[in-house]
């Protein structure tokens, strides 16, 4: 069983296109790694929300996960990787890509047609999912305004450990801090995944983020995490307010994933990541 245990900043990174978003760029990974790197970002989540992992084809996950594999593991950096937002055999299929690969750790969506309205039901899923790379720490992805999937997560936490060997934690992708907070304890991993209350959870205890604005600012995040645990609590929430004001401009130009990429892709253009892909606003 790998062993893992990430604590500081994890980018959930863009997919990168070529010719508008018909074709991966794998050429681009390697700088962006260096960037991510280079701006106090120790990991990468592949395939996420933010990386249109469900717009891609299983062999364009596989390819992308392939790329990023190489690249971090020659600058030292983790690599997460989101296998769900598919159907069960291809999530089955991702697994045991991940698995074969060696990736650090492995993210997984909930079934997201016939979805699981119980602790019981997700687990169940999950612990299928979960025996396909059973040497790989797995990780639950809890984001219920995406997937509608919303059972309580501490309780949800304390079945899954019982039940599947790998699991490791979640991506806590919501705002309800009180719930979030109840979900912390030693030997797990929680990863917040809220950009806009980093502040308020690293007082609270969090100390792992996987957050769409680590592509952009990485360092805002670094300060308000290194300015709460010094005890200067007014400069992170003025840069916390800074940091929100970010994004509420940000997101005049679209959905979320789509005016991230797109201040991404205006912020550092030597990187060409593309647009979105349809549905998602270009």
């Amino acid at each position: 069983m790998k062993s893992f245990k990430f604590t500081g900043l994890m980018a959930p990174v863009f997919t990168p296109y070529t010719n508008g978003n018909e074709t991966l760029n794998i050429q681009a990974i390697e700088p962006y790694v260096e960037l991510l790197k280079a701006n106090h970002v120790k990991g990468v989540l592949v395939n996420g929300t933010s990386g249109e992992g469900m717009l891609l084809t299983v062999a364009e996950r596989m390819l992308v996960t392939e790329a990023w594999q190489i690249a971090c593991k020659k600058h030292g950096i983790n690599v997460m990787v989101q296998i769900g937002g598919a159907p069960y055999p291809d999530v089955v299929q991702l697994a045991q890509h991940a698995s074969q690969l060696d990736v650090d750790a492995v993210l997984c969506l909930p079934e997201l047609y016939f979805k699981p309205k119980t602790v019981e039901k997700l687990v169940s899923y999950l612990q299928s999912v979960a025996k396909h790379c059973p040497t790989i720490p797995f990780f639950y992805y809890h984001i219920p305004m995406f997937t509608d999937v919303n059972v309580h997560m501490p309780t949800f936490l304390d079945s899954a450990e019982k039940k599947i060997c790998n699991f490791r934690g979640i991506k806590y992708t919501s705002g309800d801090l009180e719930q979030g907070s109840a979900c912390l304890k030693e030997g797990r991993t929680i990863f917040l995944g809220a950009d806009s209350i980093l502040c308020g959870a690293v007082a609270a205890g969090f100390d792992s983020f996987i957050m769409t604005t680590l592509n952009i600012c990485p360092e805002i995040a670094f300060e308000i995490i290194s300015d709460v645990n010094r005890g200067a609590v007014h400069e992170a929430r003025e840069k916390q307010r800074k940091l929100n004001e970010l994004i509420a401009t940000i997101l005049q130009h679209g959905d979320w994933v789509s005016a991230m990429k797109k201040a991404f892709r205006e912020g550092f253009p030597s990187i060409e990541v593309g647009h979105t892909r349809p549905p998602l606003n270009v």
